[in-house]
């Protein structure tokens, strides 16, 4: 128990005292997921609602593949990329393996299909709501995809707050892409699990305790985009 209380009292240090190494691992992690996140968003959120409004054969696989790819596991995610960014690969020549790049092209992969499907979700709710009064209003097809998003912005937050979470917890995936190289890409998640192997449990504690705030504050976030988004609902 003396050991247990020491290797605490040296995390809260480590976070009160302001350790650059750990600081640098902190901004690594949120520069990367953040990065990821504006990235999956920035092509989710038209796809999603695009893959709401529109009718084509086959639309019921493509969703039923969006949905399931939420589920993919990160390991997965991680070896596909590595793959496509090795020296033989596709992609190899951009050098980007075991860079923050390769990390964030993986906590992008990962975060890419949770925003579709949610959005497209939101979006197909809203739009047999609301498809009437659109087209009388001149908006039909993609027209109506920046009033849709725009009117759904609060839900579509959680959405990526959803998206956020999962990529800040992320391992397998940056761990086999990045490398866990010192300095340069090792996250609070990779941090975590070596140094828990190395018996550095001050380090791994102070990460993790990081970690479980950044997690609760992505819920109370959520939370609060929820109510927020009710109460405009509500007046509306």
């Amino acid at each position: 128990m003396h050991d247990v209380g020491a290797a605490f009292a040296a995390a809260f240090r480590l976070i009160g005292e302001g350790d650059a190494a750990f600081f640098a691992i902190v901004g690594l992690s949120l520069r990367v997921t953040l990065t990821a996140v504006a990235i999956a968003a920035l092509i989710g959120l038209p796809l999603g609602a695009g893959l709401a409004i529109a009718r084509f054969p086959g639309r019921s696989a493509v969703i039923v593949a969006v949905n399931a790819l939420m589920g993919l596991p990160p390991v997965v995610a991680g070896l596909i990329l590595f793959l496509i960014l090795s020296r033989s690969g596709p992609l190899g020549g951009l050098g980007w393996l075991y860079t923050p790049r390769a990390m964030i092209a993986a906590q992008a992969l990962l975060v890419l299909p949770i925003v579709v499907a949610l959005t497209r979700q939101t979006i197909e709710d809203l739009w047999s709501e609301y498809r009437e009064h659109l087209a009388s209003l001149g908006l039909t097809g993609r027209r109506a995809i920046p009033t849709l998003l725009w009117d759904a912005r609060f839900s579509l937050a959680t959405a990526l707050l959803a998206g956020f979470g999962r990529a800040s917890a992320e391992v397998g995936a940056v761990l086999i892409v990045g490398g866990n190289i010192a300095g340069a890409t090792r996250t609070m998640t990779t941090a975590i699990t070596l140094e828990t192997s190395k018996g550095d449990l001050p380090l791994a504690l102070g990460l993790g305790l990081v970690l479980l705030a950044l997690t609760l504050a992505i819920n109370a976030a959520a939370f609060g985009a929820s109510r927020v988004g009710a109460r405009v609902a509500g007046a509306t």
